[in-house]
């Protein structure tokens, strides 16, 4: 004999908490555009401590996931007068975040910055990188 599984009654409340939370938690997926250089023997790495700041409030999405790029102590070269593209996962920005910067928070110079980069519905952007000083 089959056994019945009953689905459970959840409170409105518990809901609807659960759906904040689930909005907050959303991912932010930037692709990068690292300008051809007409350098030979490029190289480029992104830190664990590049950040989404929020301009609006002290939030900061962490980087979850680099996608072709090295992640620092690693280096990966750059193809010679080429745009080279890869991409970045954060965790999610606040509901009400309206713009955000893309900073890598490192210990030298050189580090890459994006400015106020504004918020769309589905928090995937393509953005140029630049070397803040």
């Amino acid at each position: 004999m089959e056994e019945v599984i009953v689905k459970p009654l959840i409170a409105k409340e518990i809901l609807e908490s659960l759906q904040a939370k689930t909005e907050e938690e959303r991912q932010v997926i930037v692709h990068c555009c690292f300008p051809a250089s007409p350098f030979l023997g490029n190289l480029i790495r992104i830190w664990h401590s590049t950040y989404l700041f929020d301009n609006q409030s002290e939030h900061r999405s962490k980087m979850i996931h680099a996608e072709n790029i090295s992640i620092s102590p690693y280096w990966t070269p750059v193809p010679f007068m080429k745009d080279f593209w890869f991409t970045l996962i954060f965790s999610g920005l606040p509901k009400d975040c309206k713009s955000f910067d893309l900073k890598e928070v490192i210990p030298e110079e050189g580090g890459f910055f994006v400015e106020s980069i504004k918020r769309n519905s589905s928090d995937v952007y393509r953005v140029k990188i630049s070397e803040s000083y």
